[in-house]
């Protein structure tokens, strides 16, 4: 099994939508995610590519192994 890569924001996007966070702000080129349960937002940069430790850290804030976080990327 491939490990994490660099993706897109509108796919990365997709996966938080599809794991149940919700677009709290947008404030320049950053979007700010929020989900019930989370101590702190999930935050990332509108880059054409989100860098691996960025997806890395904000599995971690969500409790997503990255295991999961491959297989949900299949179905989306």
């Amino acid at each position: 099994m491939a490990g994490i890569v660099p993706i897109h924001w509108k796919k990365f996007d997709k996966f938080l939508l599809f794991v149940g966070c919700v677009l709290v702000r947008e404030k320049g080129d950053h979007r700010v995610y929020n989900k019930a349960g989370l101590k702190r937002p999930v935050v990332f940069s509108r880059d054409e590519q989100i860098p691996v430790f960025v997806i890395k850290a904000n599995l971690r804030t969500l409790g997503i192994k990255p295991e999961d976080y491959l297989e949900m990327l299949k179905n989306l």
